[in-house]
């Protein structure tokens, strides 16, 4: 049953209190990634990493924090420093309707404060963060897809870019109504846990890329070997799992082509002179697969399946 949605008198109240809200703005904060400031109340930005970003997060009177992204929270940062964790992921096709309610009850009665993130901050997070803002009444909702556009959401990421402008204020009894109880951490569905696995590695060799195939300084335990080791084994095992099952013929195809770039990537980082140009096509195919697998299956908003 579709969730009660508010008048149209109602919204016009709404939105003269809504307008008094400060505008969505970057922040600078060099510990937490891609910081953007979505409502007096209202943080999203990318996966915090370690005390330093948790002790960043505390500095700016966060609260409570929110994951939309797959991956397991850092429950033991986030208490070590205070903060409340609670995990509501939804994936890059779009907020679905009962997921916005949820994340618009929170970030309204929650302690806050409060900082919604994904991994890089600048796709699932800023488009959650928006959408449970509208939803929640605390913004207008022709402002919602600027604040995707400010975070620096790539416009391909239609699925949601559409549940930006879609967004739409909830009655306030329905929230009201709604239990504020919310896991702190879920299990992610197979194919989403070895997709988080292939993105936090995926990451971590461009990384390495950037340095010139070295260790950086701020990561010195990082070996372009290893990473394209583990690279290719999360395909090949993603492969031989019952999760891919049923996948359409042209995602396979990816997933194996993006495996054999992976064990290319992993010889060539073997040898005793890295040829920095060949690991670069190796780590290229990848990207491309990657892009073009985001594009077809990830990215396909919802409201088109």
């Amino acid at each position: 049953m579709p969730l009660p949605r508010m008048t149209a008198a109602a919204v016009t109240l709404l939105g003269a209190a809504v307008a008094q809200a400060a505008s969505p703005q970057r922040i600078e904060s060099p510990p937490v990634p891609n910081l953007v400031r979505v409502h007096p109340k209202v943080l999203s930005g990318g996966a915090p990493e370690g005390d330093t970003a948790f002790a960043a997060l505390s500095r700016l009177g966060v609260k409570t924090v929110i994951s939309v992204d797959a991956a397991q929270p850092d429950l033991a940062a986030a208490a070590r420093h205070g903060l409340r964790y609670i995990h509501l992921p939804h994936g890059y096709d779009g907020v679905p309707a009962e997921r916005a309610a949820q994340l618009a009850k929170a970030v309204r009665d929650l302690e806050g404060p409060v900082y919604v993130h994904c991994h890089h901050g600048k796709h699932r997070s800023p488009a959650a963060a928006a959408v449970a803002c509208v939803t929640a009444g605390m913004m207008e909702p022709a402002d919602a897809p600027g604040v995707l556009e400010l975070a620096g959401t790539s416009p391909s990421y239609r699925g949601l870019f559409a549940s930006a402008r879609e967004a739409r204020p909830l009655n306030p009894a329905t929230l009201d109504r709604m239990s504020a109880e919310f896991p702190e951490s879920v299990e992610a569905p197979p194919m989403a846990a070895a997709m988080v696995a292939i993105e936090q590695t995926h990451d971590r060799l461009k990384t390495l890329a950037a340095a010139g195939w070295r260790a950086p300084r701020d990561h010195p335990d990082l070996d372009p070997g290893h990473e394209a080791l583990l690279l290719r084994e999360h395909f090949t095992e993603l492969l031989r799992s019952d999760a891919v099952a049923g996948e359409p013929a042209e995602f396979l195809r990816m997933l194996r082509e993006s495996e054999a770039a992976a064990i290319d990537l992993e010889t060539t980082l073997g040898t005793p002179s890295i040829p920095a140009e060949k690991a670069a096509v190796a780590l290229q195919r990848i990207n491309a697969n990657c892009v073009n697998c985001h594009e077809r299956y990830r990215d396909v908003p919802l409201g088109e399946k």
